[in-house]
């Protein structure tokens, strides 16, 4: 366990590396008006820091930079000390003015994520199964062509079209608009009572009508690729970050995989807290040169989809933290009032 100095000298030394990218000596720390030691007493506390895995002292230089370890004790002393540190402060995310259409938000939220952090940004739109059915429109755009439009509660919009052998009576297809929106509306995407609601009770004609058409409903959960929301590639891999970023091409490689990204962000959802992941700490290959800070959101009782930002090991710690929370609360607020509809 780390000495309450020694506490103060790696959060000093963290705090300055991340604001000059340059390794720091002791006189750097011992020179500021807030410390009350002297050098000698500052490199044999660094030297002690070091062999406890803290702190790596590169050949080229006489000063420290942090490892793994001492990033992961800067952002634990950052969480915990609450409020008194991690108090927002410039542009907020505002969805106040938004259409009630998840996709949407989630774009804002990105967009402005990456902006407010100068990160890569990600969110996860809450699963499919989570909303219900509004409304439904079957449309017959050709003789034997019909579409079904499935519009959700939280905004999100599913087409279909269906073409079959022989021209449809119109009457039929009016007739399924008006018995889907009946029997469909209110259901939630996922439920198994879908199936059930499909049994037509007019007719033969009618049932292998509705019978064609069930996939646009049964199927509505199928879309997990389209989940994963994400803005700021081009800043995380800008020039002048391109030395602090060890693995580059593998980078590329894990942006191309979305299903990859997804699986992490959802382990952030168990996450009571900030759901933080540094360099080695990440289980993904592709991430073990970057940190991830991420935490989720959703409704009183139900995490529906998670907000994060991916950058080099060295960022603002803080202005991640709490963009990343600020972002988090927002959507919250904007699901709740989606789905109260």
């Amino acid at each position: 366990m780390l000495s309450e100095r020694q506490q103060r000298i790696l959060s000093l030394l963290v705090d300055s590396y991340l604001e000059s990218g340059r390794p720091v000596g002791s006189k750097t720390i011992a020179e500021r008006l807030d410390v009350e030691w002297g050098p000698s007493t500052v490199r044999a506390e660094l030297a002690e820091l070091e062999r406890n895995g803290y702190l790596d002292h590169p050949h080229t230089s006489a000063g420290r930079i942090p490892t793994d370890a001492g990033y992961r004790f800067y952002a634990d002393s950052l969480l915990a000390s609450g409020p008194r540190v991690l108090t927002a402060v410039g542009p907020r995310l505002d969805l106040g003015k938004m259409r009630r259409e998840v996709d949407e938000a989630m774009r804002e939220t990105t967009s402005e994520l990456s902006r407010m952090t100068d990160l890569l940004a990600l969110a996860t739109a809450p699963p499919p199964a989570t909303a219900r059915i509004h409304r439904v429109e079957v449309l017959l755009l050709q003789p034997r062509v019909v579409m079904v439009v499935v519009i959700a509660s939280n905004g999100a919009v599913t087409k279909r079209v269906f073409t079959f052998e022989t021209a449809l009576d119109p009457g039929l297809v009016e007739w399924a608009s008006s018995y889907l929106n009946e029997a469909l509306g209110g259901l939630d995407v996922g439920s198994r009572m879908l199936q059930a609601k499909l049994a037509a009770p007019e007719g033969r004609a009618e049932q292998q009508f509705l019978d064609t058409l069930a996939p646009a409903f049964t199927e509505l959960e199928d879309t997990a690729e389209s989940t994963l929301f994400m803005e700021g590639a081009a800043r995380l891999l800008s020039e002048h970050r391109m030395q602090e970023l060890e693995q580059i091409g593998a980078i590329m490689q894990v942006l191309e995989h979305r299903r990859a990204l997804l699986g992490v962000l959802r382990e952030s959802l168990s996450e009571p807290n900030v759901y933080l992941r540094i360099g080695s700490e990440n289980e993904a290959p592709e991430l073990r040169s970057m940190t991830m800070v991420a935490a989720n959101y959703g409704l009183a009782r139900r995490n529906l989809g998670a907000v994060s930002v991916i950058g080099p090991l060295r960022m603002d710690y803080p202005g991640a933290i709490i963009a990343v929370r600020q972002a988090a609360s927002e959507l919250s607020r904007f699901v709740a009032e989606v789905y109260d509809e």
